[in-house]
């Protein structure tokens, strides 16, 4: 009577109660349940007969499309692994993943396959499919996605596959920063529970119609790829993120829930069209990668109506591990201070194992919102390891925990909240200074629209911290007023020493500040590193 824990079988219940139901609506096209199911289908068949197996590795390289989610379904029910790759890293980067994976096909969008041409004679295979795209061209040889489907005839049967759920379902890459990326080895199991905590906390519903702002190829879209199914509620994708398009789809498909990073949030309340929208529905929106500072919650809640909803994570465990629970007794609370709790992490999910704080010494830091601790966390949804790299994952796994890197507190109620990356804490004359501190303290301030703050070299001190500036537009503000702002508001040893104002920030493809390339940029030659 043992069923294994798998999200695909989500599709499955789908199909067979909601056929009828829109499933996905990709700009002009829609699909029901019954279509995408069948579509899923025939792209299995088609990698059946061109011979991927069950434990084989599939390359899908594509934006937020209807092709994404078919990839999801159709390489995995197969018992295949798929392998979600961001089109936004550098031909060598690809290289290096493709290949490090064993991956034995690659899924390519036309319009991002100008670094495959680049490498396509140093892969280890030649087959390759291409979703055509409107208006991009490409010289890449590969069979067209809509005739690789029609592969598949009316009277093809699936292969039958009995799914371990410790068996691999994704291999997810981490962007490399001092080192080669990392696949993180994600199971079905592992993927079914964090998805049902995305489902369970985020409070999906068959009613919801969910924006995929968030690229699908980052931690499987947080889950969301398969949540949404399994609740039969409707997917609605979105080829790049486009504030003016975002916000019109807000009115247009009645959007109730998005997922995003704080910089997403940051230029959805900056876009002036933000200004005059009036959203019929209070949209939820998921926000994680970064700590969001509590004056952005406030602005997503006061200018758009945005239901703002705090979850942390890593590639590492499938992502969440911690979401900020919304209790009866905050509704009593200012805005303000709805803000600043909201602006949490929050505690451990249902379905996701344990997670907490602990010092140097591995014990777990006193629930005082002052003892400093790095998270760690075990349980369902940590990764199996890195692919081929036991040294990687024995440092990352330490007696049973998974160490995050991450820097936080845990307060009286038991809400975690992150201070710090442990890499970007300052450490100022033997003081410790939080970046993020900072920049929560310097988004408040009228005139920044977006900011980072590193550390820097300095002769006396080792080092101090800099704020790098995005400021507003027609923005009229000084380094040194922003300093004193600053000074006037936190204690003198934590504010900026030096601010520089920037058109705009280095951000991963998921919209996370890539302050190691900041930090490159002032340390080098020094001892600093990322």
């Amino acid at each position: 009577m043992f069923s294994a824990l798998t999200p695909l079988d989500w599709k499955r219940r789908a199909v067979k109660y909601y056929p009828e139901k829109i499933a996905v609506i990709d700009e002009n096209k829609k699909f029901t349940y019954q279509e995408f199911g069948k579509r899923t289908d025939q792209l299995s068949m088609a990698l059946h007969n061109s011979g991927i197996q069950e434990g084989d590795l599939v390359a899908v390289m594509l934006p937020n499309t209807h092709y994404m989610l078919e990839a999801f379904y159709g390489i995995c029910q197969l018992g295949a692994v798929m392998v979600p790759l961001n089109y936004r890293l550098s031909a060598v980067d690809l290289e290096y993943i493709i290949n490090h994976s064993d991956a034995k096909m690659l899924i390519v969008d036309a319009e991002f396959s100008g670094p495959i041409e680049e490498i396509k004679g140093n892969l280890s295979f030649d087959q390759i499919v291409i979703v055509s795209v409107a208006g991009h061209e490409t010289t890449l040889k590969g069979v067209d996605y809509e005739d690789f489907l029609q592969q598949s005839t009316e009277n093809s049967t699936l292969p039958e596959v009995e799914i371990d759920e410790n068996q691999l379902l994704t291999l997810n890459y981490t962007s490399g920063t001092t080192s080669k990326p990392k696949g993180v080895m994600l199971t079905h199991r592992s993927n079914y529970l964090n998805a049902a905590n995305f489902m369970y906390h985020l409070n999906v519903k068959h009613d919801d119609v969910y924006l995929h702002t968030l690229p699908m190829f980052h931690a499987n879209g947080w889950g969301g790829v398969w949540s949404i199914t399994a609740a039969g509620a409707t997917h609605v994708c979105l080829r790049k993120v486009d504030p003016p398009v975002i916000l019109e789809l807000f009115e247009s498909e009645n959007i109730s829930l998005l997922c995003g990073a704080p910089t997403v949030v940051n230029m959805l309340v900056n876009n002036p069209k933000a200004k005059n929208i009036k959203i019929k529905m209070s949209p939820r929106m998921a926000t994680a990668g970064a700590p969001p500072s509590a004056a952005l919650i406030q602005k997503a809640q006061g200018i758009l109506g945005l239901n703002m909803i705090h979850v942390y994570g890593l590639t590492e465990t499938s992502p969440f591990i911690l979401y900020c629970e919304w209790k009866k007794e905050f509704d009593s609370k200012s805005k303000d201070e709805q803000a600043v709790i909201k602006a949490r992490q929050g505690i451990e999910l249902a379905f996701n194992g344990e997670t907490k704080v602990v010092n140097p010494e591995g014990e777990e830091v006193a629930w005082n919102g002052k003892e400093l601790g790095e998270i760690v966390t075990r349980g369902n949804v940590v990764m199996e390891g890195y692919y081929k790299d036991p040294e990687k994952t024995k440092e990352a796994i330490k007696d049973g925990w998974f160490y995050t890197g991450d820097l936080a507190v845990t307060y009286p109620d038991g809400f975690i909240e992150i201070q710090d990356r442990i890499k970007d804490l300052i450490i100022s004359g033997g003081e410790n200074i939080s970046s993020t501190e900072i920049e929560g303290m310097l988004y408040k301030h009228s005139d920044v629209m977006e900011v980072a703050v590193i550390a820097v070299p300095d002769e006396k001190w080792g080092e101090i911290p800099k704020a790098i500036i995005v400021l507003q537009p027609d923005a009229n503000v000084t380094e040194a007023e922003i300093i004193t702002y600053c000074r006037s508001n936190m204690a003198h040893f934590k504010a900026p020493k030096a601010v520089e104002f920037v058109i705009s920030l280095p951000k991963t493809a998921t919209g996370k500040l890539q302050k190691f390339r900041l930090r490159e940029m002032h340390w080098k030659g020094s001892k600093k590193v990322n």
